[in-house]
């Protein structure tokens, strides 16, 4: 088990906790008998002697679940067996692990509380079996302190753990987010053109039926009609890419792959498009864009100076493949916080795609993006 998730966990959500701790119980349970037959700190147990000792080390078990009935059987356990001037040693980790298990659970209060009473029981029962060991006292004492000292700050690291983690989650969600608000712009921007090209061409329609019914211009009628169909079927298909709510106002144009020379051109990377001359939907050209935007963004920003980077966008199969490549270091491309990324998945996603980016062999970093050129449903 990693060591270092054992600290940050809560200690509560750990899996099958009881047999865990049931199995580390034993262990203690072992340690201690090898260390009353072997050391020489106290008479050595009788019958009575191990009933308790290994007594002690039965609540153990269920630490986790109950930290202070657990500490308070295992005292009940052990505060006869030192009185009895029974191997003192033997129940120490038994001892410390009860104590830790409460400092690491429970509120600095409680945790004081029970440090002054353990040491006050800890101090009279010493002074009682040995009154004439002072350093033995103060030993004892220190092992007492330290521990929960010890526990205490291991819950204030993971209490500092969980709140970087929840920080950054909601950071992530935020990005996202915003990303998808941005999204929203741009097909409130498209729809917005689409249902004024609607009403442009239906005031056409409906100005040559009124104007002169007697001549009629079938002709430039149908054409209109025409135009208001098309305008629907694309408007549409829009329609089915939107993630959330439209709103807010657009903030300029809507971005598509005839915008991606200039973009391309001012980050100095080499542009290769070998769309022909198919018809890309507004809202795949503009996820596009942003796709390379930001992975252009992202290979300035963390790629190593003179990385050779290049952009690929062709179309494949009713599919636009986007693909952005950066011939610097891998870990350029992976230094940052992971936000752009998951803006570009978002993105991708708006349109019924899919993405994905990493390290790729030989060195680089390599972002590649897959948009259905037909309008899909996207689940939210």
């Amino acid at each position: 088990m990693d060591l270092a998730a054992a600290f940050t966990r809560d200690p509560q959500a750990a899996p099958h906790p009881v047999r865990r701790d049931a199995t580390a119980a034993a262990v203690f349970a072992l340690l201690a008998a090898v260390l009353a037959l072997t050391v020489e700190d106290g008479r050595r147990p009788d019958a009575l002697g191990w009933a308790l000792l290994l007594a002690a080390h039965v609540p153990l078990a269920w630490r986790r679940r109950a930290p202070m009935p657990v500490l308070l059987a295992v005292v009940a356990c052990v505060a006869p067996y030192h009185a009895f001037d029974y191997m003192h040693l033997a129940p120490i980790p038994a001892s410390m692990t009860a104590l830790y298990t409460v400092a690491s659970t429970g509120r600095p209060k409680r945790t004081l509380i029970v440090g002054l009473s353990v040491t006050s029981l800890t101090l009279t029962m010493q002074l009682f079996v040995n009154p004439h060991e002072t350093v033995e006292l103060l030993r004892v004492s220190g092992w007492v302190i330290a521990m929960l000292a010890f526990g205490a700050g291991i819950r204030l690291y993971r209490q500092l753990v969980a709140g970087v983690v929840e920080r950054a989650e909601r950071d992530a969600e935020r990005k996202v987010a915003e990303e998808r608000l941005r999204i929203a712009r741009d097909l409130h921007d498209l729809l917005a053109h689409s249902i004024t090209l609607i009403g442009v061409q239906t005031s056409v329609a409906a100005h040559v039926l009124v104007a002169d019914p007697d001549r009629l211009d079938r002709e430039a009628l149908v054409k209109a009609l025409d135009g208001i169909a098309e305008t629907c079927r694309e408007a549409r298909s829009e329609v089915r890419t939107t993630l959330d709510v439209l709103r807010a106002t657009p903030e300029g144009p809507l971005p598509d792959l005839a915008s991606l020379p200039d973009l391309v051109r001012s980050s100095g990377a080499e542009l290769m498009v070998r769309t022909g001359a198919a018809k890309v939907p507004a809202a795949v050209g503009a996820a596009a864009y942003r796709i390379v935007q930001e992975s252009l963004t992202n290979a300035v920003r963390h790629g190593s100076p003179g990385a050779d980077v290049r952009v690929d966008v062709g179309l494949e199969k009713e599919m636009l493949r986007v693909r952005v490549t950066n011939g610097g270091s891998a870990s350029g491309g992976t230094a940052g916080s992971g936000y752009g990324i998951l803006g570009m998945r978002e993105r991708a996603r708006s349109v019924g795609g899919t993405l994905s980016a990493g390290p790729r062999d030989g060195g680089g970093f390599e972002v590649t993006a897959a948009l259905p050129l037909a309008g899909r449903e996207v689940t939210v």
